[in-house]
């Protein structure tokens, strides 16, 4: 790794020195404000707090064995922790309002910014080349992934009494959808703008068991593959296939900040246009078809990608774990996740993985995909916890090379599933 200009000290080591004591004083600080009744509003209130807490708890979640190697690493841990400091009446009520007016409430709207700029770098991270070429390929075994798990979940369900609607948008939708950032959060945002009622509590346990289930498969698939050798392609998604990723350029400079920033919250606002003009379909959806039609018209300047993609990982990298708290904190009750954890429930989560697997698996095959490597990435990579998802389920089954097509079902698969519940919302609730 590079040293930081003027400094003896890599990046990493200067994060290693802020995390040993400093992390811990501002921490400090900014409790005793809290505590004192001092507590800043709106970002600077919420930032001075949320930040340094989640920068701990990164790093512990980074060295627990079984969370980082089985349940997708740090971000469980994060969101828990914040629900649990909620539910054990740590904090102060005040502050509990300046945390939710942070994410939702008032004109900081902070999860929004985010989700847009996750968005918008993630779908133009995609390699328009492997947009163009293997798109229409690639789209039959994700919407067999989608298909079977819709078809099979509420099936499962109406045999053992549980309502098929809530099913699917409580257990089927969030676990396709991308991840908790990319996929959970916006739908969530999506079922309480449009019925007003708060459904990441139930979403968050559905996420985390589809996540744990996706990992295990992984293997398991992995081991299928060396009984069956004619169901794999030893890493190779498609037979002959010449389909390279090529990541954009990531530069975080104060031009590709400002650019990427702009042009995430400025699609944004096409969301909003088009929500205006096709009221049905929510203004995130919008976004990503927005954001996804014009990268593969590519119409979009490289500069601009590479703009975009650096702000991308900028906001991932800096701010996830404020998010994952604050939905820990804001969205995430305990007493209805506890309540939520049923045989019957873990059951239908399990299902909804095994649907994916058998539905990407076989929908790969007539289009001329291996088996094992479909079922991965366009089944398990729907199904997992987004980003850290795809790690862990590529770690499992050895197939780390397979992170391109990952990240299509993340992106655009988990777009498409937040593109559903917005037309299926408001039937799936009624």
């Amino acid at each position: 790794m590079e040293k930081e200009k003027g400094s003896s000290f890599t990046e990493k080591d200067i994060s290693g020195k802020f995390l040993r004591l400093p992390v811990f004083i501002v921490l400090a600080v900014s409790v005793a404000a809290m505590y004192l009744g001092a507590m800043p509003e709106g970002i600077i209130g919420s930032l001075c707090i949320l930040l340094p807490l989640a920068l701990i708890l990164d790093w512990v979640g980074g060295k627990i064995p079984i969370l980082k190697d089985y349940l997708g690493g740090s971000p469980l841990l994060i969101i828990f922790v914040g629900a649990g400091l909620v539910y054990l009446g740590v904090f102060p009520k005040g502050s509990l309002g300046i945390f939710s007016a942070f994410m939702k409430d008032s004109g900081t709207n902070f999860l929004n910014f985010f989700i847009c700029s996750l968005v918008t770098g993630a779908i133009f991270g995609i390699n328009s080349k492997m947009l163009i070429q293997a798109g229409l390929r690639y789209a039959v075994p994700l919407l067999g992934c989608v298909a079977l798990s819709l078809v099979v979940v509420p099936a499962i369900a109406v045999l053992l009494g549980y309502p098929w609607k809530v099913s699917i948008l409580a257990i089927a939708l969030p676990i396709l959808g991308g991840g908790m950032g990319g996929g959970a959060v916006p739908m969530a945002q999506i079922v309480k703008e449009t019925t007003g009622k708060d459904m990441i509590s139930i979403f968050v346990p559905a996420l985390a068991l589809g996540n744990t289930f996706s990992i295990i498969a992984a293997a398991l698939l992995d081991r299928l593959g060396k009984k069956f050798p004619r169901l794999t392609g030893d890493g190779q998604l498609m037979r002959n296939s010449d389909i390279a990723s090529e990541e954009p350029e990531v530069k975080l400079t104060v031009a590709n900040m400002v650019i990427g920033m702009a042009v995430a919250t400025g699609f944004f606002a096409v969301g909003k246009i088009l929500n205006h003009f096709i009221s049905p379909v929510h203004e995130l959806a919008m976004l990503i078809f927005a954001v996804a039609a014009c990268k593969i018209a590519g119409i979009i300047p490289e500069y601009i990608v590479n703009a975009c993609y650096s702000w991308y990982r900028f906001m991932l990298k800096a701010f996830t774990g404020v998010v994952l708290i604050s939905i820990g904190i804001v969205y995430t009750n305990l007493g209805d996740l506890f309540n939520a954890i049923t045989p019957t429930y873990v059951l239908l989560c399990a299902s909804c993985v095994i649907a994916a697997i058998i539905g990407a698996g076989f929908g790969g095959m007539l289009v001329g995909f291996n088996f094992v490597e479909s079922a991965i990435t366009a089944g398990l990579c729907m199904t997992n916890m987004g980003g850290t998802g795809d790690v862990a389920v590529l770690s499992a089954c050895n197939r780390m090379n397979l992170m391109p097509f990952a990240r299509f079902s993340t992106s655009i698969g988990g777009g498409f599933i937040i593109f559903l519940c917005g037309v299926m919302v408001k039937f799936l609730t009624s």
